[in-house]
């Protein structure tokens, strides 16, 4: 089947997780339409990152639904789901530091090369072809984010911003059609932050989806198209930037917020 019912390409349903005794996802529901930038906000603590990591399969919801494009992933290994096409970045840079810009931008591509035992067989002249591609599609990448300068140069000597924008390239490089955006103008100056918000938004452009979790208020109603709101691991608002802007239970949980 493509697709959902309601027509999203991400679909949340009752999810659920605990730590321990903490009850960090709480009965999350919600829909992600193809080719929209989808932000989740909330306060320090709300479940944002968590949720992202059910999504990317980095961990394994309690209860609850996760269908892309139709099809359950939630429990699915994280492999596997970035191969049916969802990519992500995290809040802290996770760039292999003794690689150059290229080599982790082809780490990123990995899921689409079909080397292993069938490409061994066929010898080394259909390896070194498939190896070509990959880096000439990297290179593609590279340059479609004006980076391509960059790319012999070694990854752990680029000032944070260009290692922001590294990474973006890497989770491109996997050719997805969601990408999950964990904070990623944590740590930017505004001249950086704003770079950012450019390349997410030619992302959308491009027909990739995005979905966001970020605290800087200014860029995630400036780039996206809806909002999600939670709060103690429940979904307290959802709809468009000037909806949940306008809604009261969204302006009490955020007065006296300054990190928000």
């Amino acid at each position: 089947m493509s697709g959902t019912v309601s027509g999203a390409l991400l679909t949340v349903q009752g999810l659920h997780h605990w730590f321990g005794g903490l009850h960090v996802i709480d009965g999350v529901d919600f829909d992600c339409r193809q080719g929209i930038v989808k932000a989740i906000i909330g306060p320090n603590g709300a479940g944002k990152t968590t949720l992202l990591n059910l999504i990317a399969g980095s961990l394994r919801p309690v209860a609850g639904a996760i269908l892309f494009d139709g099809r359950p992933m939630a429990g699915r290994p994280a492999h596997e789901i970035a191969g049916r096409g969802i990519s992500r970045t995290f809040q802290t840079t996770r760039l292999f530091p003794r690689m150059s810009v290229l080599e982790n931008i082809m780490v990123g591509r990995h899921v689409r090369l079909r080397r292993g035992f069938v490409a061994g067989m066929l010898g080394p002249a259909a390896t070194a072809a498939e190896d070509r591609r990959c880096g000439e599609a990297c290179m593609a990448v590279l340059d479609r984010l004006g980076i391509a300068d960059l790319a012999h140069s070694d990854a752990a000597s680029l000032p944070f911003g260009r290692q922001r924008v590294v990474e973006f390239a890497r989770a491109l490089a996997s050719e997805p059609r969601l990408i999950l955006l964990d904070e990623p103008a944590c740590g930017l100056n505004p001249r950086e932050t704003e770079e950012i918000g450019g390349l997410i938004a030619g992302i959308r452009e491009s027909g990739i989806t995005v979905l966001i979790v970020e605290h800087d208020m200014t860029l995630v109603m400036g780039i996206s198209d809806e909002v999600v709101v939670l709060s103690y691991g429940k979904k307290i608002a959802e709809g468009t930037p000037s909806q949940v802007q306008a809604d009261p239970e969204v302006v009490s949980i955020y007065l006296g917020e300054s990190d928000a």
